[in-house]
């Protein structure tokens, strides 16, 4: 087992103290006030319901941050450093509560999968840590989900407030099961295999596919550094220096992905910001800041990681 395995698996045998809450919407009060009321701290959850929570807090919404999760957490890998992490970090040594909803009606199905593999991982970031999070589900509107909620939550708290134990199991396990083959494209647009030489003609093929796809001068740019980054890795980590991209587009979103024969061995990779003087492990962590969506797959030959940005409205 490797450093950053043997570091994982210690990190997940005692879960974080956590608790969900199956939102079931009534004419009343649409399910909801019973969370708000018992709350402060932060609450990172998708418009509409962070205005109804915030209106539910009233007076008491002063100490509290709200956060928009369709926004701040539209790519789930996202959510730990700059959402969780950047706020408990904020109010250290002082425990903290959180109410963070990132699986919510919307999500389109690519995203499901690395939303449940950062639920899972919450438990990871925050092993040891005096914090208490809340993360409610629509079980009306996403019934889809729930087996994937109780293995991710030690701890289930039913709408009339009876605890119970979720069907937890380990991070590594739920990583695992969501380690799927990602679908084939209808059409390829681009393609290159490259090496470190080409990775100058690597950018250049993404600012001419990205343009040509319509993004904006400043995503074009992210585009690049992302794709730059995650290729680099690619050809850095293990395997014989040599990698392939794959570009396409359709209506809603712009895709590059890569495929290296490096594994990622860290599932945390990429979710948590290193250390000033930290040498490396910042290239994903950048390529999450700047992409809508990251998915990837490991395989026993390598690794694919598939990058998205979303096209504008």
């Amino acid at each position: 087992m490797s450093r950053s395995r043997s570091k994982f698996a210690e990190a997940t045998r005692q879960p974080r103290r956590i608790r969900i809450t199956r939102i079931a919407p009534s004419p009343r009060d649409n399910g909801r006030r019973p969370v708000a009321k018992e709350f402060t701290g932060t609450i990172a959850v998708p418009e509409p319901r962070l205005g109804l929570l915030r209106a539910a807090l009233g007076s008491d919404a002063a100490g509290v941050r709200f956060i928009d999760m369709a926004v701040a957490g539209r790519n789930p890998n996202r959510i730990i450093p700059w959402v969780l992490k950047a706020f408990v970090d904020e109010h250290h040594p002082r425990r903290v509560r959180i109410i963070g909803e990132p699986i919510f009606t919307g999500r389109t199905p690519d995203e499901i999968g690395p939303c449940v593999q950062h639920e899972a991982l919450i438990n990871v970031a925050f092993a040891g840590v005096e914090t208490a999070i809340l993360c409610p589900y629509d079980v009306s509107q996403l019934p889809s989900i729930v087996d994937d909620a109780e293995y991710t939550h030690p701890v289930v708290v039913e709408r009339d407030g009876r605890r119970r134990p979720g069907d937890y199991r380990s991070p590594g396990d739920v990583v695992d099961l969501h380690n799927r083959p990602l679908p084939e494209p209808d059409t390829v647009e681009e393609a290159l295999v490259f090496d470190v030489p080409r990775l100058g003609q690597l950018r250049g093929l993404v600012h001419r596919h990205a343009s040509a796809a319509g993004l904006p001068p400043e995503r074009v740019a992210d585009a690049q550094v992302a794709v730059s980054e995650v290729g680099t890795n690619a050809l850095t980590h293990g395997g014989p220096g040599i990698a392939t991209l794959r570009a396409w587009s359709d209506p809603a979103r712009v895709v590059y992905e890569i495929r290296g024969a490096g594994m990622i061995e860290d599932p945390m990779a990429g979710r948590i910001v290193p250390p000033p003087d930290a040498p490396s492990g910042r290239g994903l962590l950048v390529a999450n800041r700047l992409c809508d969506l990251i998915q990837t797959h490991t395989l026993l030959s390598g690794t694919v990681t598939r990058l998205h940005l979303r096209r504008p409205v």
